[in-house]
C-alpha cells in the first residue's frame, strides 16, 4: 500500500492567513508530514520513531505501554536538542517588492522571504534554538540579536511584518554588522534575490566563513525573472538604481537566457567554494516543500 502525497500548499493560500505566525506554523507542519525522517537523531526534542530493545539499552526509554499491549518492549528515539544559533538576514531591497509590481507569482519575492524566514523562526522555537534577524537594503533595518526567549521569538514575527522593500543594497555593511556581533558559531542564512555579483558576494561572505559560521543563501526568484515573456522589444528598468535599457526580443531570447544562467551557476559555484550553501526557491514553489528542502539541509549540516 502507497501513502499518499505529501500536501503542497500554494504561497497564494498562505498570503490569506491573518498572521505570520500562522503561515509560520502551516507551512512548517506541512513540510513535516511530507518529510522523511532523518536518520540523524540530533535535530529537536521530537519523538522520532520506535525500535527494538536490545540488551544495554537504557530501560528509561522503552515504552511500556507498547510492552503492556504487546509483551514486546521498544525504545522510544528522540531527535536531540542542536542548541543551534540561527541567525536571519533579509534583503528589503525594493528589486525584492518593486513598485510597478512587476512579479509573475501571487507573493512578491520579499512576502516569500517573509514566510520562509517566519518558518524558519518557527522551527528555532519548537527546537529551543537561538534566532535572530538582521533586515538591510542600502541601510541597516531591523537588528534583533539571537535569543532563544518566547518574548524574542514572537518580536522576529511583529519584526518580519512591519518590513517594506525601498532602496538598494549594502552587502558589505550587512555583513560586516552581523560579523562584529555574532559571539559563537552560528548558521547564518541570507534570504534575498541576490541582485550582486558573485565575486562581491564572496567578498564579503568570507569573513563569516573563516569564522567557522555555516552559511546558506536562500535565492529566491519570481518565474518572470527565469523566462521573460515578451512579443516585441522592451524598455526594462532597473529596481535598484533606476537604471533603463532598451531591449530587443533576440537580446532577451538569447542573451538574457544565457546571463541569468551563468549568475546562476556562478552564484551556486562561488559560494559552494568557500564552504557556503545554496538553495534555489522561486515565488510560486510551495513553501512546505522549501522548507523541507531546508530541514534535509539541516540534517546534513547539524
Amino acid at each position: 500500500m502507497t501513502s499518499a502525497a505529501p500536501r503542497l500548499i500554494d504561497p497564494a493560500i498562505l498570503a490569506q492567513l491573518a498572521h505570520l505566525e500562522l503561515i509560520a506554523r502551516t507551512a512548517v507542519e506541512g513540510a513535516l508530514m511530507g518529510l522523511h525522517r532523518s536518520p540523524n537523531f540530533g535535530f529537536s526534542q521530537e519523538f522520532a520513531e520506535y525500535r527494538a530493545y536490545v540488551p544495554g539499552d537504557d530501560l528509561r526509554h522503552i515504552d511500556w505501554n507498547v510492552y503492556a499491549r504487546s509483551d514486546k518492549m521498544y525504545i522510544k528515539r528522540f531527535f536531540g536538542d542542536t542548541n543551534c544559533q540561527l541567525m536571519l538576514l533579509l534583503d528589503t531591497s525594493i528589486s525584492m517588492d518593486p513598485e510597478d509590481g512587476f512579479h509573475l507569482g501571487s507573493v512578491s519575492k520579499l512576502d516569500y522571504a517573509r514566510f520562509f524566514a517566519a518558518a524558519l523562526v518557527y522551527l528555532a522555537g519548537r527546537q529551543h534554538d537561538a534566532v535572530g534577524l538582521l533586515a538591510f537594503n542600502d541601510e541597516l533595518g531591523t537588528y534583533r540579536p539571537p535569543q532563544t526567549r518566547d518574548r524574542s521569538i514572537r518580536a522576529l514575527y511583529h519584526e518580519l511584518e512591519r518590513v517594506q522593500a525601498s532602496g538598494g543594497t549594502d552587502w558589505q555593511a550587512a555583513l560586516e554588522y552581523v560579523q562584529a556581533r555574532l559571539r559563537q558559531k552560528s548558521l547564518v542564512v541570507v534570504l534575498s534575490d541576490f541582485y550582486v555579483s558573485p565575486q562581491e558576494l564572496q567578498k564579503v561572505l568570507r569573513g563569516l566563513a573563516a569564522r567557522g559560521h555555516d552559511l546558506l543563501l536562500v535565492h529566491i526568484l519570481d518565474p518572470q525573472e527565469k523566462e521573460l515573456k515578451l512579443t516585441d522589444g522592451a524598455t526594462l528598468r532597473d529596481a535598484e538604481t533606476g537604471a533603463v535599457m532598451e531591449v530587443s526580443l533576440r537580446e532577451v531570447e538569447t542573451e538574457y537566457k544565457e546571463r541569468l544562467s551563468t549568475h546562476l551557476s556562478d552564484l551556486n559555484r562561488l559560494t559552494r567554494s568557500m564552504g557556503a550553501h545554496y538553495l534555489q526557491v522561486d515565488t510560486t514553489e510551495p513553501l512546505d516543500r522549501s522548507i523541507a528542502n531546508y530541514l534535509k539541509f539541516r540534517a546534513r549540516h547539524p
